[in-house]
């Protein structure tokens, strides 16, 4: 279905929305103080590899880190 007045189908919606996603995952993981700098290096490759799931995984698994080092 086309979205006339923006000019996007939902395709071309979801894929914005996933590299917007993507780029704030990855942007989040070299940032995160929670995660050594090891850590960060294969987070970023990863997501780098495997682009929406990496980033997807690094949601659920990798992002919560910084909750725990926080206290």
């Amino acid at each position: 279905m086309h979205l006339g007045f923006i000019g996007f189908g939902f395709g071309e919606l979801f894929f914005l929305v996933a590299g917007v996603f993507w780029v704030w995952m990855l942007v989040h993981a070299i940032t995160n103080q929670g995660l050594s700098d090891l850590e960060k290096l294969i987070w970023v490759i990863v997501m780098i590899f495997t682009h929406f799931l990496g980033a997807l995984i690094y949601f659920f698994v990798g992002r919560p880190k910084t909750k725990a080092a926080a206290q």
